[in-house]
């Protein structure tokens, strides 16, 4: 009985069941354990993302897990790196209301308005829109600030000085009926002016358009600040579109392949002979053609012009012919490369013999350079004129016939590349001996011996910019002299060494 007992007992033990964990806590043990991966996951992308984009977001959090979990950092650290540099912040700009800009003249006067015009809107805290260029002067030239003018690069080197946008915001826009002040600025205003005068119509309207912005600001007594901002802009964010700088390089290293070369700015073009009045040399169907042109246009104030008076004023281009005897005196000689920077010279061929007698290696862009290359800038006068400007910034000398705004701010610019020979023609002076010479009075030589002598200390060398108070139009222009951008103190008396004069020119 006993041992039946005890098979019994084993017999009723071998059919108990295993003990099994319940199936609802097996759940729960899974559902922990992939939560835990999930988070742990989740807080080391956390970390890593938070010292990409800022070092100083989570440092603690990321120091702490650092001690906890080293080998999952340690992964992430190796995948990420090294990080790219942190993108910079974003400028935050006070802006007292948005400048509107329209330009007006050629490439060189549209030049110098920008400059003006980025330095106002800075002085008085204003959002620039990018200037709108000229189209309805003498030259139609349909092109706007981007197709001259790379336009990203203008934006993005300024953005330390002023904000700058492509466009008015929607809201602010004529075209949803918002109501702009259009003024033109008193010509050659200083600071006071500005911020008196322009800066409180802020108040009322948000958007201020300026029509006209020639010589709109003044070439003496503003702060160092100022000027070499009007620098900044002249010569660093005003870059030509690459189109541009891609066929002016070519247009110098074609030059600079054949030898020296001057970059002659013969301005005796059918728009400044009529603007002018100047007639020296020309026919007398020629001389009534170009007053009917001067007729033409309504805001051409001088009609009635007596050219041989102002030829005696030094207030005419030179011609052709007496360039040629002037660049003959000057001793330069026959073989020199000559690169005509200017348009259609007045008379073409016929006016330009005596000069190509004189000095036959005389070149033009379209000389140099095949008919589709130039096809994209016909009639485009802006875009040829930044090819001339090129070259005649990088030319060996240059010299102008005639004080206008691209002889003032190609001059201004080979001061500023460290005073480049630039022969600047005292035509008064000129006018007064050509005519001595040539009716016999005075002999070649000793007309050679005086052009010379009167040209020593007008070769582009440092100097003063002569300050006449009240006149502005007759004292040196700002951006022919930028003296404030070219030596270390205001006045530039460290650049003026013993040869050069203690005066004002």
């Amino acid at each position: 009985m006993e041992v039946r007992s005890e098979g019994s007992l084993q017999a009723r033990c071998d059919k108990l069941p295993a003990p099994v964990i319940p199936r609802n806590r097996l759940h729960v043990w899974f559902i922990r354990v992939c939560s835990s991966i999930l988070i742990w996951t989740c807080l080391v992308q956390l970390v890593a993302v938070g010292e990409l984009w800022h070092p100083r977001l989570l440092t603690g959090i990321s120091s702490h897990f650092s001690r906890i979990t080293p080998f999952p950092l340690h992964v992430e650290k190796a995948i990420l790196s090294p990080p790219p540099s942190p993108p910079l912040p974003a400028r935050s700009y006070k802006s007292n209301g948005f400048l509107r800009v329209s330009c007006n003249g050629g490439l060189n006067q549209m030049r110098a308005a920008i400059c003006d015009m980025v330095t106002i809107a800075q002085f008085l805290n204003l959002t620039l829109v990018v200037p709108e260029l000229d189209k309805a002067s003498f030259w139609s030239d349909p092109s706007n600030f981007e197709d001259i003018f790379d336009v990203r690069h203008f934006i993005e080197s300024l953005r330390d000085e002023v904000h700058i946008v492509k466009r008015l915001p929607k809201r602010l826009s004529r075209k949803y009926g918002y109501k702009q002040l259009a003024l033109p600025p008193v010509s050659w205003s200083n600071e006071k002016y500005y911020s008196e005068q322009i800066l409180p119509l802020f108040s009322k309207y948000k958007v201020i358009h300026f029509n006209r912005t020639d010589a709109r600001l003044a070439n003496n007594n503003l702060s160092l600040d100022l000027q070499k901002l009007r620098c900044r802009v002249n010569f660093q964010a005003l870059k030509f579109t690459p189109q541009i700088e891609a066929l002016g390089h070519k247009l110098v290293h074609i030059l600079q392949e054949k030898g020296p070369f001057i970059a002659l700015h013969l301005r005796y073009e059918m728009d400044m002979l009529a603007f002018s009045g100047c007639t020296h040399g020309c026919t007398q169907e020629e001389a009534e053609e170009l007053k009917r042109m001067r007729y033409a246009y309504r805001w051409w104030r001088e009609k009635e012009i007596v050219s041989e008076g102002k030829r005696l004023q030094g207030l005419c281009p030179l011609t052709p012919e007496e360039v040629g005897l002037v660049m003959q005196a000057l001793g330069f000689d026959k073989g020199m490369q000559i690169y005509i920077a200017s348009g259609e010279i007045y008379g073409s061929e016929r006016r330009l013999a005596a000069l190509r007698a004189a000095f036959p290696k005389i070149v033009k862009k379209e000389m140099l350079l095949g008919p589709e290359e130039l096809q994209q800038f016909q009639n485009h006068s802006s875009q040829m004129a930044a090819l001339d400007f090129m070259v005649s910034i990088s030319s060996n000398i240059f010299i102008p016939t005639y004080d206008g705004n691209m002889a003032k701010l190609v001059e201004g610019h080979r001061r500023y590349l460290g005073f480049k020979k630039s022969i600047l023609l005292d035509r008064k002076k000129l006018v007064g001996l050509l005519d001595l010479h040539q009716n016999g009075t005075i002999s070649w030589s000793e007309f050679e011996a005086s052009v010379r002598q009167a040209h020593s200390k007008r070769m582009g060398q440092p100097t003063h910019r002569r300050v006449i108070p009240d006149k502005h139009k007759e004292e040196d222009y700002f951006y022919a002299n930028p003296q404030e951008c070219l030596c270390e103190r205001a006045n530039c008396d460290d650049l003026l060494g013993p040869g050069n004069p203690k005066t004002l020119r």
